[in-house]
Parts: C-alpha cells; structure tokens; sequence
C-alpha cells in the first residue's frame, strides 16, 4: 500500500480498521482471471471508528444511511488484473467517499433582488419577440 490515505487535513483513514476482502474477479485477465484473486472489497466501520471526529463521523453516518449495512461502508474495485493496484483503487475511492461525506454542508444561498434594469430588458425583449410572432400571422395581408 502507498501509506495513508487522507481524507481531508490531518484526518485519514486507518490501516488498523479497514477490513480486506479478496475473490475472483469478472472483466480481464483470461486465463489469470480463474486462479488469482484479484477483486477486493474494502469495508470499514463507520458507525464504531474512533478515527474520525464526532462531527464528521455523525455527517458521514447520515449522508451515507442508504449505504451502510451494520453502520458498515463497503467499497469494490476489480478494474484491474492485479490485486494491489485494485486495492489501490478500492482505497483511493473510499477515501474520497468520506471526504464528500464528511464535507461541511454548503452555505444557505442569501436571496437577492433581481436588479430592475434586468427585469426590464427582459420584458422589453418578450414584447419584442411578441411583435415579430404577431407580424408574421397573415391577417392583415388581403
């Protein structure tokens, strides 16, 4: 593995309670595909970790309900034929699943005025734009 991977600031995930798993994987490989296991499943406790503040940690829990079984998030990765560069990939991809997770909500949007010159303009091109469909009817051509 290429060290810890982070997912925001100091914060990252540790080694210790990542919980690997490795079978046989579909997609490339011929051959090689039936004797190697190659597809990792990397499962991490959100719900019991200490790793993660309480304030991400509940962020986290709530934004990824419909995902978790158990208070657990499970990623896959079997892209590739090797099994290190997968649980490279199976990492990589569930660090940054909790970083969005975990992310701060963003600020409320403060409503402004629409300024009037706008509101103007854009009532002067409707009618405009009336006046040319009006134009284009033939009723008054006898």
């Amino acid at each position: 593995m290429s060290g810890p991977y982070v997912i925001r600031g100091s914060v990252s995930l540790p080694e210790a309670e990542l919980m690997w798993r490795f079978s046989r994987s579909s997609g490339p490989g011929g051959q090689h595909v039936n004797t190697s296991d190659s597809q990792v499943e990397l499962r991490f406790d959100l719900a019991a970790t200490e790793s993660l503040p309480p304030v991400w940690k509940e962020r986290a829990l709530k934004r990824l309900a419909d995902r978790l079984v158990n208070g657990v998030v499970a990623v896959r990765a079997s892209e590739h034929r090797s099994q290190w560069r997968n649980r490279e990939t199976a990492a990589v991809r569930l660090a940054a699943l909790l970083a969005e997770a975990t992310a701060p909500p963003p600020k409320p949007r403060r409503p402004t005025r629409i300024p009037r010159g706008i509101n103007e303009r854009r009532l002067r091109e409707k009618k405009q734009r009336g006046d040319t469909k009006r134009g284009r009817s033939g009723r008054d051509w006898h």
